[in-house]
C-alpha cells in the first residue's frame, strides 16, 4: 500500500480506523525530507498491513503546530490510537524498518499496566 496524505480533518479518523499509523511530518523545501520520502514509500509497500501517512506541514500548519513539531522530518507512530514513538531526523531504511518491528511487536497491555502503575 501507498503513503497516504492526511489533513487536519482527517487525522483523527486515521488513527481510529488503523491499529498502526506511522506519520511523516514534512515539507517540499526540506531536502532531508525529500530524501527520506523514498525510504518510506518504500517501507509502506513492504508492509501492507500498516498504515504509512504523510503531513504537509507547510499545509497542515495547524496540525503540525498541535503535535508540537519543531524540526522536520518527525517521524511519529501510533499504535491503538497512543503515540508510541516520535522522532525528529531522517532514518536509513535498517532503521526505519526496526522502529516498524518495534512498534508492531509493542504489547499495548503491558505498555498500559506499566503508564498505570506509575501514576499509582
Amino acid at each position: 500500500m501507498a503513503t497516504i496524505d492526511i489533513t487536519d480533518q482527517s487525522f483523527a479518523q486515521t488513527l481510529e480506523d488503523n491499529d498502526i499509523v506511522f506519520v511523516d511530518f514534512w515539507a517540499a523545501w526540506c531536502g532531508p525530507c525529500r530524501m527520506f520520502a523514498p525510504t518510506y514509500g518504500a517501507a509502506a509497500e513492504r508492509h501492507p498491513d500498516t498504515t504509512f501517512a504523510k503531513v504537509d506541514t507547510e499545509a497542515e500548519q495547524a496540525l503540525a503546530a498541535a503535535a508540537n513539531i519543531t524540526s522536520i522530518p518527525t517521524l511519529m507512530a501510533f499504535k491503538d490510537k497512543t503515540l508510541v514513538f516520535s522522532q525528529p531526523g531522517a532514518l536509513n531504511a535498517t532503521g526505519l524498518e526496526e522502529v516498524i518491528q518495534a512498534v508492531k511487536n509493542l504489547d499495548m497491555d503491558k505498555l498500559r499496566t506499566e503508564a498505570g502503575h506509575q501514576h499509582a
